[in-house]
């Protein structure tokens, strides 16, 4: 059943022909934390014909049932994965395990197929399945579909799990996916999947061959074959207008990460064009929700939050046009705007004062890097001085401790420029201390640290993410140059899980094999991955480092190239090149530009 401390703030449908379990493969918290999520679940429980219960990865050993009604996943018609982070991807074979669901689809076709609790002897799940295979005809198994940001940067890691892919942002897509759902009980399996796989953005795996150069062990991808009928390219959908589908909080869940807060969407995408970001460049063009939708949905759920806080979420939240204005009336009404990310030199005098009048005690800055040269290498378009100017600005009028996110193991790093990111995070800390002190009270600075991932659709997806034990020696770097000073913590990401992320962002459906391994063993998941990776894993042949140590050429053929996002592959590699010569590009121009082809 819902928790008792949930609140819809939405009429679900009560009663449709058409159940639909929407799953993320997290904990609930984190998922109820998830803004996209959300706006997921408002969309399926109110489209005409859809009943939609949650579903989120159990506690271990723990049995896997719907938040709602206690169902099992597999007495749905339709499955449907919400794909965030591709570190979550063995949580969606353990949540198939665990609902005697056949993880493959080919094996969910099969009239011999064969589940993993059926394999392992457990009562339980196996009725389960044999309830939904004797009740449901022809529908022997759920309709399994996905979509979330993780897929639509590449969705092949996992297609080998998946019917069926809603590729881009789904406002428009959910509603046309599932526009026939009255009638699905009518026209059987086969006829459902044709119907949605037609719809613009649809991405059926079953269609499409990928084709390797010396076998499907070790061989380079070369070919990816459609079948007859099936679009060569599967295009990316997005949102023009976003204020036609307001983007904010949907379920009160004080128990969820943010919970709090009450969360609206301020725009997608970003137009500064950092190199590494997967962000900036698979929601191109970028959009900004019109200040007057942004202040009326902030306004009007200032007084639903906890903690009289609105969270305003966006890659970048200086840029947006009516940022300030929107801080300032939420102060007003005596609430605080919390923002999820500003870029130093959009941060007006104006804005840091908004910020601060609410009450706001902590605000992130993303430097980045800690040299203007790498800070060129990456296209982050920020001076030292324009820097320490916002953290001024920001500390001055009442912010006591900031969060600076920095990243390593960028191309081209040397140590100079790791020094240059201490020499920074002290630099600003001098000025908070010399606030601090005015005030009789100092806070923190925290210096997040992050190895550079290389991301699908990015100048940087042609890179090597750098070996693991030399980002260890980085951070531990750091860590011996900031570990010492008082007021500044150093919280740095595991170059382990840079590593997993790697694999599972640049993968090919041969990683789904690896997924399964990881999901399924009882040992540590480093310890599979480093068994793979000396070739002595009894069901994967294949090295992982292929995929995440590996700098491609300019003409390979990468898993993710057939969807298509509007970005012209040769725009990026020329950005490539620019990001190597230390040379700049100016941010987008949306009215004017159409260099990189996504306008």
């Amino acid at each position: 059943m819902p928790r008792d401390t949930e609140r819809l703030l939405f009429e679900p449908n009560t009663a449709g022909p058409v159940s639909v379990c929407l799953a993320y493969p997290n904990t609930y918290e984190v998922a109820m934390g998830n803004l996209g999520f959300q706006a997921v679940f408002r969309l399926l429980s109110t489209t005409p014909g859809v009943v939609c219960e949650r579903l989120f990865m159990p506690a271990r050993g723990g049995r896997c049932r719907s938040l709602e009604n206690g169902r099992s996943p597999a007495d749905f018609d339709v499955l449907a994965f919400s794909l965030s982070f591709e570190s979550d991807y063995p949580n969606i074979v353990r949540m198939l395990d665990a609902a005697g669901i056949p993880a493959r689809s080919a094996a969910r076709r099969s009239e011999t197929s064969v589940s993993e609790p059926e394999r392992r002897g457990d009562a339980e799940h196996a009725s389960a399945a044999a309830r939904a295979t004797s009740t449901r005809g022809e529908w022997n198994w759920p309709l399994l579909i996905a979509g979330g940001p993780a897929t639509f940067l590449n969705p092949e890691p996992v297609a080998p799990f998946f019917d069926l892919f809603l590729i881009g942002e789904g406002e428009e897509m959910i509603r046309e996916a599932f526009a026939g759902a009255e009638r699905w009980s009518t026209i059987g399996r086969e006829r459902v999947l044709e119907e949605m796989s037609g719809v613009p953005g649809a991405y059926r795996p079953d269609l499409y061959a990928p084709v390797y150069s010396q076998g499907a062990s070790r061989g380079d991808l070369v070919e990816f074959v459609a079948a007859p009928g099936a679009s060569r390219q599967v295009l990316r959908r997005y949102l023009a207008d976003l204020d036609r589908f307001p983007t904010s909080t949907a379920v009160i869940a004080p128990d969820a990460v943010f919970g709090e807060y009450f969360l609206v969407e301020a725009s997608r995408g970003c137009e500064w064009g950092c190199r590494f970001c997967a962000a900036g460049f698979m929601y191109r063009p970028v959009r900004h929700r019109s200040a007057a939708s942004l202040t009326a949905q902030a306004l009007q759920g200032l007084p639903l939050s906890l903690a009289a806080t609105v969270g305003l979420v966006g890659a970048e939240m200086a840029s947006h046009p009516g940022i300030a204005s929107t801080c300032e009336k939420i102060a007003a009404a005596g609430g605080r705007a919390s923002p999820s990310s500003l870029k130093a030199d959009q941060i007006s005098p104006r804005l840091a004062a908004a910020v601060a009048r609410g009450g706001t005690r902590s605000v992130t800055v993303a430097p980045e890097a800690g040299s203007e040269r790498m800070r060129r290498v990456i296209n982050k378009n920020l001076s030292d001085a324009e820097i320490l100017r916002a953290a001024d600005l920001m500390v001055g009028d009442g912010v006591e401790s900031l969060k600076l996110y920095f990243m390593c193991a960028l191309p081209t790093e040397t140590r100079a420029d790791l020094d240059a990111i201490a020499d920074l995070s002290l630099r600003i800390r001098e000025g908070m201390m010399g606030h601090g002190r005015k005030r009789g009270r100092v806070g923190r600075i925290t210096v997040s640290l992050n190895p550079f991932v290389p991301k699908p659709w990015t100048p940087f997806q042609w890179e090597p993410m750098v070996e693991v034990g030399e980002v260890q020696g980085k951070i531990a770097y750091l860590r011996r140059k900031l570990g010492p000073v008082a007021n500044v913590d150093l919280d740095a990401d595991s170059p382990r899980e840079a590593y997993m992320q790697t694999l599972l962002s640049r993968g090919d459906r041969r990683v789904a094999a690896m997924i399964e391994a990881l999901a399924r063993s009882d040992e540590g998941w480093w310890q599979q991955l480093c068994a793979m990776r000396r070739g002595r894993h009894p069901a994967v042949a294949l090295n992982p480092d292929s995929f995440v140590h590996r700098e491609y050429r300019q003409d390979d053929l990468f898993p993710w190239d057939f969807i298509d996002h509007r970005i012209d592959k040769g725009y990026l590699w020329l950005e490539r090149r620019r990001a190597l010569a230390e040379r700049e590009t100016e941010p987008c121009d949306v009215a004017t530009c159409h260099t990189c082809g996504a306008c």
